[in-house]
């Protein structure tokens, strides 16, 4: 059989989306950043809004988002991505806005930022990426490193009594008044991708119906920085993280989930 017969349209189970350049990840084999992205990619295509929307990356692991999306990326300063977006939004309130941030930026030099933005109820998306340390600067400790968990930082595990616990930040966002959604997610299995697919689509329709802050965790893996296989450090989150950081919504419609 032809190679072209092989590929023809009809026989096509993936097709990257067509606002993603050609250009390869920064992001480290067998991390959950590069699905991410991917989804996000292709859920601003299929709601046609690739003119109207404006991500904002911070430092750390996506601070080269603008290499990847064939639509408008800025760069913010270390934990300020929602300043950054709280200001587009209010001089551009018809774009639709989201920051991508990593944990160590999101929960710690940004708490400030982030807190009084979904306090505020900021129409705005914020994606926030938790792999339980900082990935990009050496692997140290991070507010959401789980107890006991080794980093670079803590050779002989995070200890409670002296950093205290592992921060749970999206319930404390979502237990703020202008946060409508708040959810954790994951895409580490096929099942887990299509629900952070709809969290994605979900989270940038609340800001067409300014219904106020949105907030998308997603628990991933961070292979390099804890020091395991790709495979293996999924199974590691599964065992470890996901008892810590429990997957599912928080907060819907503006109503906090109880949870058993």
């Amino acid at each position: 059989m032809d190679i072209k017969d092989i590929i023809r349209p009809e026989n096509r189970v993936y097709k990257k989306s067509d606002l993603l350049y050609d250009t390869t990840f920064n992001f480290c084999p067998g991390c959950g950043h590069g699905t991410i992205v991917r989804l996000i990619a292709e859920v601003v295509q299929e709601m046609g809004i690739e003119h109207e929307v404006i991500g904002i990356s911070p430092i750390g692991c996506s601070v080269l988002l603008y290499d990847f999306f064939r639509f408008d990326v800025i760069n913010a300063s270390h934990g300020r991505a929602a300043a950054a977006a709280t200001a587009l939004k209010r001089v551009m309130p018809d774009r639709y806005i989201f920051s991508y941030q990593g944990d160590g930026d999101i929960a710690a030099i940004g708490t400030s930022e982030t807190i009084h933005t979904c306090n505020r109820g900021e129409n705005i998306t914020i994606f926030f990426i938790n792999n339980a340390i900082y990935g990009m600067t050496g692997g140290q400790m991070a507010p959401t490193t789980l107890t006991g968990m080794k980093t670079s930082t803590t050779p002989g595990g995070r200890l409670t009594q002296e950093s205290g616990f592992p921060l749970h930040f999206t319930e404390m966002l979502a237990s703020l008044d202008g946060t409508y959604y708040a959810t954790r997610q994951a895409v580490h299995t096929p099942a887990a991708v299509r629900k952070a697919k709809k969290a994605i689509r979900l989270s940038l329709e609340n800001q067409k119906l300014e219904r106020g802050t949105s907030v998308v965790e997603f628990v991933s893996n961070c292979n390099s920085g804890w020091r395991m296989e790709p495979v293996a450090s999924n199974q590691w989150m599964e065992e470890h993280m996901f008892p810590v950081f429990p997957l599912g919504d928080i907060k819907c419609e503006g109503k906090l989930i109880q949870r058993s």
